[in-house]
C-alpha cells in the first residue's frame, strides 16, 4: 500500500491527549486510545467514517475511557490491546510479533513494556502508535516497568524506519525540549526546535506526528550512547550499561 493512500488525523482529547484515526479509503478508519467519547464521535461525523476497530496501546483509562461508549454506538467494532486492556473493553488479546487487519490495512504488534507491564505498540508502515512509550523529545513516565525494560522497549522502536511517523498519545514536546535544552543548552538543534515548537503550540497546532529520524537527533532519551551526553550527565564510567544511563537521564527528567 503507498503511503501517500493513508490519511491520518489526531483528535486532541481530555487535557493534553490524542486520539488517532487512520484510514486508508476514507471510508473506514481504525481509532487508537480513545480516552473519551465525545471527540471521536465529531470526527466520525464530520470526516464521514465508518470505525471499524479499537487499537488500545495500555490500561489506562485515559486511553481507554472511551471504549464501551463507541462499542454500544458502533456494535461491529472490533476491539484489539494487551492482555491488560481486557477489563477495559478488549476483545481480542494482542502481544509481540502479532499482525492484525482492520479497515483494510495490517498492524504489527510490538511489546513496549515499561510505562506498564503490558504496554503495546502499533506498526503500520509509516505510522506508529506508541502511545505513552515514545514522546516526541522524550518518553513516558515508568510507572509498573523497569528502567531496563523502557530503555529496550524505546531502542525496538528507534530501530524502525527512518520516514516512521511517530504518533504518540500526548502533547508533551514542548516540555521535553526545554528538559533537554537544560541538559544541553548548546544543542542548537533542540534549541531551534524548541523555538518552531513554541510558536506552533502559540497557534494550537499539534506538534505531532514527527519523524523517526528526526527524533533520533533532538530526542535525548534515543541518544544515551552518545558521549557528549554522557559527560553532562557526569558519567564517566565506561563499564557502565547504556540502560542505566537511560535510567539517571529519566529520573532527572521525573525531577525536572
Amino acid at each position: 500500500m503507498s503511503f501517500s493512500h493513508m490519511y491520518l488525523s489526531n483528535i486532541p482529547a481530555l487535557q493534553d491527549n490524542y486520539i488517532w484515526l487512520l484510514s486508508a479509503d476514507k471510508q473506514t478508519t481504525v481509532i487508537v486510545d480513545p480516552g473519551e467519547v465525545q471527540p471521536v464521535i465529531a470526527a466520525l461525523t464530520q470526516q464521514q467514517l465508518i470505525p471499524d476497530a479499537i487499537l488500545l496501546t495500555h490500561h489506562h483509562h485515559d486511553h481507554t475511557g472511551g471504549v464501551a461508549e463507541l462499542v454500544k454506538r458502533y456494535p461491529a467494532l472490533s476491539v484489539y490491546g494487551p492482555e491488560e486492556t481486557r477489563s477495559k473493553g478488549a476483545q481480542f488479546i494482542v502481544k509481540q510479533g502479532d499482525t492484525i487487519t482492520a479497515a483494510g490495512m495490517n498492524f504489527s504488534v510490538i511489546d513496549v513494556p515499561g510505562h506498564t507491564l503490558g504496554h503495546v505498540a502499533f506498526y503500520c508502515a509509516p505510522h506508529l502508535f506508541c502511545g505513552d512509550t515514545l514522546f516526541s523529545a522524550g518518553c513516558g513516565r515508568i510507572f509498573e516497568g523497569t528502567p531496563e525494560q523502557m530503555y529496550h522497549s524505546l531502542e525496538k522502536l528507534a530501530a524502525l524506519p527512518d520516514e516512521t511517523k511517530v504518533c504518540c498519545a500526548h502533547e508533551y514536546t514542548l516540555s521535553n525540549l526545554r528538559f533537554a535544552n537544560f541538559v544541553l543548552p548548546e544543542d542548537s538543534e533542540i534549541e531551534t526546535y524548541k523555538k518552531q515548537v513554541e510558536q506552533l503550540r502559540a497557534e494550537n497546532q499539534a506538534s505531532v506526528p514527527t519523524e523517526l529520524q528526526f527524533e533520533r537527533k533532538i530526542n535525548l532519551f534515543l541518544r544515551c550512547q552518545q558521549i557528549d551526553l554522557q559527560r553532562k550527565l557526569g558519567i564517566i564510567d565506561p563499564t557502565i550499561e547504556i540502560w542505566q544511563i537511560f535510567a539517571r537521564l529519566r529520573a532527572m527528567k521525573d525531577n525536572y
